[in-house]
């Protein structure tokens, strides 16, 4: 009853026994490399290097994917392990060269997390095999012990993720893409029938947009683990990022096309067609990314909307209601058709595949074929070239860490402290990207070592045979990974201090003193690691994500503006579009961050995807609408000119209020009203009966479709309520 109860907690806890999978894995791999070096082959070294290696790599990351891919990134770390160890054996003898080395590879390994998620999973492991190298005693000599330890450890770890009780293949992000594009797919089909009147009813249409409204939501970064999400510098994961950014933009204007449909649309029009390609472009691409038949193409799309830009003409007598009607719904259609080319080759360039510019005006909405068509390393130092700037919350995060790790050396090398090496395993543990955080991990961590501190000196007090540490260490290690996993910090800290003391009980005589040691040592890297984060940026990436969305915000308004007076005769926004890139980056990185940090209530109060959303729209139509509205296309054209002033300056306004309002930590709530297409134009009939505007009203359609969008955008993120908002 007992051992079934016990399995039902488990299996309450850990639904798909990932953690027990794992708890096994890493139990056998290391347990096998400790006892083979140690009593198989009588060399301490390597069993001490071999266990922290596979404790390491087996529970201090966090890995993607399946398990082949989690085996590959072992296998690919082992190089940088190697290096650290060597750099970490060598500067060993001189406490200020280890304690210098710790502060450049503290930094250099934790700003490689700007690289993306493989790389921020492996951080914690990678510090953890220079700082054991860096610590007496002074041995050179042991080198290829220390790395062949490793080395098995690693290899082992690899082989038994692939072969032993595999986990189950997380949900991906592409396999969340493509349900997001079926559901929008079928909405274009629903669109397509009411702008051909055959629509069936009004509730399918609701259900609808439901559906797709959800399954784009469910592309949140916040509901995918770190590990999981599609933010390295890759190429591909670049090209999914571009995919979720279209489908959102996709969402947006089917959304607003099917509100600004008149009742009773207009026979034929050309829009209805152009959203029947665009549904089975859209369908074609979820079979891309899922890899179900032939990659998604674009020369259907690209006739349609060839087929559209010839239909879509301005009146050759006086403008009526129905006319802009007409215009507004081909500029949506046309502009729908753009976002839906930009999502098709976004989708082949995740799965590998250029694509010939086709539709010239998606060719600067993207830079994702570019992406592939650039070598690896010269797009992760763009990424990080990104960062490199105090701004940036993964700059200061580095910088924390590595002054707080270079402290805690001095620390351990100037006291006289057994197993120094603990106290950076301390500070490392501790040690959060906030105060807030930091005070919140030092409880856990402090009870847990007092417990287990206390329960291994019992233990040690009474128990003085070697077997039974024998014996027990592997028991010890499955309930470390598995329970202590499960019930939280401060179980895994006693748990983990008891496994500790097995381990050292059998490297070296013990007593004790070895839980006093653990103790003492724990209690000094928590402080160091306290007072890093209080000293160093500790409001964390919270503070830093206000500022940096804010920045971004202002600095997309700007870019909206100077758009609006390009087409007018203004110069090419061209600096402005640059600001506003760099701007996304520093801001997107916050927002990862922000995820991995407690609830901030007045942080919380922000739908941040909504926010950035809204950012991001301006920044992908801009560039469209530069290429369909040369700059000067509006210059002959002053009355309607003071007008596209007017408002573009006031959703310029809209975004800089909401900049203002996220810095000052409120709640956005933009004075500003979604208004539709037809409304703009009404508003600017008198200019349109006065002169016979000819193909410039076309124009002056297209720039107002894009005001309106991106006040139809910064308008719904004061319309969300607190039940809306996203969990964390």
């Amino acid at each position: 009853m007992l051992g079934s109860g016990l399995l039902a907690w488990v299996r309450h806890r850990d639904p798909r026994y990932v953690v027990l999978r794992r708890a096994a894995r890493l139990t056998l791999v290391a347990s096998a490399v400790f006892y083979g070096g140690r009593y198989g082959l009588g060399n301490p070294t390597l069993a001490t290097y071999g266990l922290f290696g596979a404790i390491a790599m087996g529970a201090f990351t966090q890995l993607p994917g399946a398990a082949r891919e989690r085996a590959r990134i072992l296998l690919t770390a082992l190089p940088v392990a190697w290096v650290l160890i060597s750099l970490g054996t060598a500067l060993a003898g001189n406490l200020w060269a280890a304690a210098g080395g710790m502060l450049v590879v503290g930094f250099a390994v934790a700003f490689a997390g700007a690289g993306g998620p493989r790389l921020v999973g492996l951080i914690s492991a990678l510090q953890l095999f220079y700082i054991l190298a860096s610590f007496p005693p002074y041995q050179p000599s042991t080198l290829p012990q220390r790395l062949i330890g490793v080395t098995v450890a690693v290899l082992l770890l690899a082989v038994a993720e692939m072969l032993l009780w595999p986990d189950p293949t997380p949900v991906s992000y592409p396999r969340r893409l493509v349900s997001a594009a079926d559901r929008l797919a079928v909405l274009l089909d629903v669109a397509a029938d009411v702008l051909a009147g055959t629509e069936d009813g009004r509730r399918e249409r609701l259900t609808r947009q439901e559906q797709a409204a959800e399954a784009v939501a469910r592309l949140r970064l916040a509901e995918f683990p770190p590990a999981e999400r599609p933010t390295s510098a890759a190429a591909r994961d670049r090209a999914l990022r571009a995919c979720e950014a279209a489908l959102q933009g996709v969402l947006v204007k089917v959304t607003r096309i099917l509100a600004e449909a008149p009742p009773q649309p207009p026979p034929g029009l050309a829009a209805a067609r152009l959203f029947r390609a665009c549904a089975d472009t859209t369908r074609a691409t979820g079979r891309t990314l899922r890899h179900d038949g032939p990659p998604v193409s674009l020369d259907e799309l690209d006739a349609a909307i060839d087929a559209s830009e010839r239909a879509f003409t301005a009146p050759t007598g006086p403008v009526t209601q129905a006319d802009l009607s007409r215009l507004c719904l081909d500029a949506g259609a046309l502009s729908l058709a753009n976002q839906v080319s930009v999502l098709a080759i976004s989708a082949r360039a995740a799965v590998g595949l250029t694509t010939a510019d086709t539709n010239p005006a998606v060719a600067g909405y993207t830079s994702v074929v570019g992406d592939v068509r650039q070598p690896r390393w010269r797009l992760y130092w763009r990424q990080f070239g990104a960062h490199l700037t105090i701004r940036s919350a993964l700059f200061q995060s580095a910088l924390r860490l590595a002054v707080a790790l270079a402290a805690a050396r001095v620390v351990a090398g100037v006291l006289p402290l057994q197993h120094g090496f603990w106290v950076l395993l301390a500070t490392l543990t501790v040690l959060r990207t906030s105060a807030m955080d930091t005070r919140t991990a030092l409880k856990p961590a402090v009870l847990g070592t007092i417990g287990g501190a206390v329960a291994s000196g019992v233990l040690m007090l009474f128990v003085n045979r070697s077997i039974v540490y024998v014996v027990a260490l592997p028991v010890t290690m499955v309930l470390a990974f598995t329970f202590g996993k499960l019930l939280g910090p401060s179980w895994a800290q006693a748990l983990f201090t008891l496994l500790l003391t097995f381990v050292f009980a059998q490297l070296m005589p013990a007593g004790v003193q070895l839980a006093e040691a653990r103790l003492v040592n724990v209690l000094l890297g928590a402080a160091v690691g306290i007072l890093a984060g209080v000293l160093v940026w500790p409001r964390g990436a919270r503070h830093d994500l206000r500022e940096n969305t804010a920045g971004y915000l202002r600095a997309v308004g700007d870019l909206i503006e100077q758009t609006v007076a390009a087409t007018l005769g203004g110069p090419r926004p061209d600096d402005a579009l640059q600001r506003a890139r760099r701007a996304v980056a520093l801001a997107d990185a916050s927002y990862a961050q922000y995820h991995g940090e407690r609830h901030d209530p007045p942080a919380g109060q922000v739908d941040w995807q909504a926010v950035l959303s809204a950012g991001h729209h301006a920044l992908h139509a801009v560039p469209v609408t530069l290429f369909r509205n040369q700059p000067g296309r509006l210059a002959g054209w002053p009355e309607a000119a003071a007008q596209l002033r007017e408002t573009a300056g006031r959703v310029r306004s809209a975004y800089d209020e909401v900049a203002d309002q996220i810095s000052r930590g409120e709640a956005p709530h933009p004075m500003v009203s979604a208004t539709r297409c037809v409304d703009e134009l009404n508003r600017s009939r008198p200019l349109l009966d006065e002169r016979n505007a000819g193909q410039q009203v076309r124009y002056l359609v297209e720039v107002n479709f894009l005001l309106a969008n991106l006040a139809d955008h910064i308008a719904r993120i004061g319309r969300i309520g607190p039940s809306q908002r996203p969990s964390r």
